[in-house]
């Protein structure tokens, strides 16, 4: 992370609630803070169990209102946008993840513990027409399991559960394997009820 994101991230951080709010809306607005917005909600609901519930409302509320952020730009700004930054290096690698993989490359990352590229995958949703309330249900319904679990576990294990969370990191890795499938079995279930049937 460099050093001017860091210091807003150590800044929010302080700020307690309201930085996991703010910090959420950040990093799904395009600005990455990977792993800040984890340990924050964690370390919150250990200290104020009562309070998780709280605690993950906020990091979802601002994590949508992010990521809708991002996606009514790249809306606005077309394919002439989306091909200015995916035209090359990883920004390419990511828009053809995006057009083999679909709406799949946004829930993945929305919804694992571990830092996977969010920006592009929306970016490429935006601008590529995809429908507003696809992408915030998509959303919702990753950061909701997401960061309900993480404060969840933060109130019944305490601040160090992160750490025992990375513990399982392959069953977790194979656990969104398993919803990304699934995932990408309703929306070809849906696309083809959807298709007009031949004449």
């Amino acid at each position: 992370m460099k050093p001017f994101l860091q210091n807003l991230a150590q800044t929010l951080v302080s700020y307690g609630p309201l930085g996991i709010f703010l910090l959420t809306l950040i990093d799904s607005s395009g600005v990455p803070l990977p792993g800040v917005v984890d340990t924050l909600l964690v370390t919150l609901a250990a200290q104020q169990p009562a309070a998780a519930p709280l605690f993950a409302t906020l990091a979802i509320t601002g994590s949508l209102i992010g990521t809708m952020i991002l996606y009514w730009l790249a809306r606005r700004g077309g394919e002439a946008l989306l091909d200015r930054y995916t035209s090359t290096g990883r920004g390419a690698k990511f828009r053809q993840w995006y057009l083999r993989y679909g709406l799949v490359t946004v829930f993945v990352p929305a919804i694992s513990f571990f830092p996977l590229p969010m920006k592009v995958p929306v970016f490429c949703a935006g601008a590529l027409g995809v429908r507003p309330l696809t992408i915030f249900s998509i959303v919702f319904t990753a950061r909701l399991i997401r960061y309900s679990a993480l404060a969840w576990l933060g109130a019944e294990l305490g601040a160090n559960s992160l750490t025992r969370i990375l513990a399982y990191k392959w069953y977790l890795l194979g656990g969104v394997a398993a919803l990304g499938a699934l995932l990408v079995l309703y929306l070809w279930i849906t696309d083809k009820r959807a298709s007009p049937s031949p004449a």
